[in-house]
């Protein structure tokens, strides 16, 4: 049975188009977030302010997923700021709906504050718990903006009290946190920091001339990128001015600028964006500066990559996912060493950080990126391989999944000590559950997976194991139980070996090669044709293990995949592939253990015979001609 989950968004709903004044970064959270809850068993209702009166009440946007518009103020867009008046319908209104429905949610994910208020609610009204995400803090933005910021005067204390009422706040970014802590006191213990993400299959590098082919410009030249909402704490202005500073020494300095509230900006009605010319023209970059307007997500990709550096120097950022998206195409960034850009961008690594409001600072780190084009290749790579290591989409659903758990688990605890399930018997019966599905679904796997380890050892080839974390236990208990013993005392070892990732190895290899290759750089030295290679992962989306089986494959191995969360990435390499149907990270684990004694099981059985055959617990097994077997019972390949 799918878990449910209500996401409360009240002025970014995931259908809005992205660019404009109060469209971007938190949209994009919430749609993706909802799409990859989905895919580790949730279904999830994102409730938004109806702002449109064409739209219907509620819409099933993707399979799991429905936006429901809940009335609150006229039908129309509001500017956030003066929303405010309206969230006592909002909160009304939806209280309606769940009720209507009769099915309530275990959990409320809220985001932004006037959100968290609602969820704050609605949780004395109905008793459901709720988690906030902030996106941004009203004493922060206060201390940057000044008389400049609209919001009502009443957020930073409503803020206070959501941060103390809480039952679990996310964070974006360490700096997230330390604000949370410093300006509103909040309890360390009941936050957890989980950044955005980004989504590889909508961001991934492409060969920049093709890139550059698509939007027309010119092969030839180089070109900076900003992207993102065009409003004036973005820093945009900060760019222009860096390229003022550079234009006699670079004449072939470009500088693309993507967001707005139009699709057309020349038209002249984006008043954030006159501005930026204006500024532009007292620079005397006019000519270089190409405002491209709001664009669809489908063809960010390009612009990314056709960039030779992603810019964005905010003076204040909560987290920002354009930087994520940039190094997920290979595009170095140069982003303001504040919030979540600190978080994101590894300073000398995948970018370099400047101080925000510095064009100056921001016009030599330029000047020293396009001087030296082999730091911004090595940029390039270590970019790619860090979004895709830490920021995926799929990544962060998983870690919020487990933060939802623990809250409703923490909540049921704390409403009774006598509560019908407690927190011990409800995942005793959903491992249970899991080991039911694995009974029901897997045995096959499992005894095509058991054949092979059978027969590898059986012609004196040995298993590699890996895993990462707990699976990286689990990959040197299979060894110690192969190598050593599982029921039969006496039997002899068999060759089994654990791919380590110990610290020494970890940093030195880390630094030298990529933590990506730290398991494929051992097969490549141990492993041999006719070899097994046995991985542990979770969810399948791990960049070492996959790295490794690819390795293993170009040797003449054999790849079995243990995996859960639908088999991600790592089932379509292995050949031999077992998938725990579940998407809970300790459910995986626990069968997990119980396949791999499955597995030690049968290989014993199948070499030596069972404990109670033959003197010292081996099997007296021969050849056809008589002669005994090195130990080993005679196995073909049919068995």
């Amino acid at each position: 049975m799918k878990r449910k989950v209500a996401f409360i968004s009240e002025h970014a709903s995931p259908l809005a188009t992205l660019g404009g004044v109060d469209s971007g970064g938190q949209n994009v959270y919430v749609g993706e977030l909802a799409r990859h809850l989905v895919r580790t068993g949730y279904q999830v209702d994102i409730f938004t302010r109806w702002d449109n009166e064409k739209l219907p009440e509620v819409i099933l946007w993707v399979p799991g997923v429905r936006v429901i518009h809940v009335p609150a103020g006229p039908k129309e867009v509001i500017a956030k700021e003066a929303l405010l008046p309206f969230m006592t319908d909002f909160t009304a209104n939806m209280i309606s709906f769940i009720i209507a429905e009769k099915q309530p949610y275990p959990l409320i994910h809220s985001n932004f504050w006037m959100s968290a208020l609602v969820a704050l609610n609605i949780r004395d009204a109905l008793q459901i718990p709720f988690v906030v995400t902030f996106h941004a803090l009203g004493q922060v933005r206060k201390i940057y903006q000044g008389d400049d910021d609209k919001f009502p005067p009443e957020r930073i204390e409503i803020e206070k009290r959501i941060v103390r009422d809480a039952d679990h706040i996310i964070a974006e970014c360490p700096q997230d946190l330390d604000d949370l802590v410093r300006y509103y006191a909040a309890e360390p213990s009941k936050i957890t920091i989980i950044p955005c993400g980004f989504n590889p299959n909508e961001f991934y590098p492409v060969d920049r001339l093709l890139a550059r082919m698509v939007l027309k410009l010119d092969p030839g030249k180089k070109y900076l990128l900003q992207l993102g909402r065009m409003v004036p704490r973005k820093g945009v202005d900060n760019v222009i001015r860096a390229l003022g500073r550079l234009s006699a020494m670079h004449p072939d300095l470009n500088l693309l600028v993507v967001g707005g509230q139009e699709e057309d900006p020349q038209e002249g009605r984006d008043e954030e964006i006159n501005r930026l010319r204006e500024i532009a023209a007292a620079e005397g970059v006019s000519g270089r500066i190409h405002f491209a307007g709001r664009k669809s997500r489908e063809i960010l990709r390009y612009y990314y990559a056709a960039a030779d550096i992603f810019i964005t120097t905010p003076w204040y950022e909560p987290f920002g996912i354009t930087p994520l998206e940039a190094m997920a195409c290979g595009t170095p960034v140069i982003g303001s060493a504040v919030g979540g850009i600190k978080y994101s961008v590894e300073d000398g690594k995948t970018g370099c950080l400047v101080p925000p409001n510095n064009p100056q600072a921001l016009a030599d780190r330029i000047q020293q990126l396009i001087t030296t084009p082999d730091t911004l290749d090595e940029m390039r790579r270590r970019s790619i391989r860090r979004a895709n290591r830490l920021f995926t989409w799929s990544t962060i659903a998983e870690q919020v999944s487990d933060v939802y758990q623990r809250t409703i688990y923490t909540q049921k605890s704390a409403d009774s000590s006598q509560a019908e399930i407690t927190v011990a018997e409800q995942a005793i019966e959903e491992a249970i559950e899991t080991l039911q599905a694995v009974k029901q679904s897997l045995i096959p796997a499992i005894m095509e997976a058991a054949g092979v380890l059978t027969r590898c050892f059986a012609a004196n080839k040995k298993v590699l194991i890996c895993g990462n974390g707990g699976s990286a236990a689990e990959s040197q208990h299979m060894a110690a139980e192969l190598v050593g013993r599982f029921e039969l005392a006496y039997r002899r070892g068999l060759p089994a070996i654990t791919l380590t990732a110990d610290s020494a190895v970890v940093t030195a290899w880390s630094n030298d090669i990529g933590f990506d290759d730290v398991f494929a750089r051992q097969v490549q030295a141990f492993g041999q044709k006719g070899d097994v290679l046995f991985c542990f992962s979770t969810s399948g989306q791990s960049p070492n293990i996959i790295q490794a089986v690819k390795m293993a494959v170009k040797k003449g191995m054999t790849c079995i995949a243990l995996s859960g969360k639908g088999g991600g990435v790592l089932s379509q390499h292995a050949q031999v592939v077992i998938t725990v149907p579940s998407f809970n990270v300790q459910r995986i684990q626990e069968a997990h253990l119980h396949i791999l004694h499955t597995l030690c099981g049968f290989v014993e059985t199948q070499l030596f015979g069972n404990k109670h055959n033959g003197r010292n617990g081996h099997a007296k097994v021969l050849h056809a001609d008589g002669r005994s077997v090195n130990g080993f019972a005679k196995v073909t390949a049919h068995d």
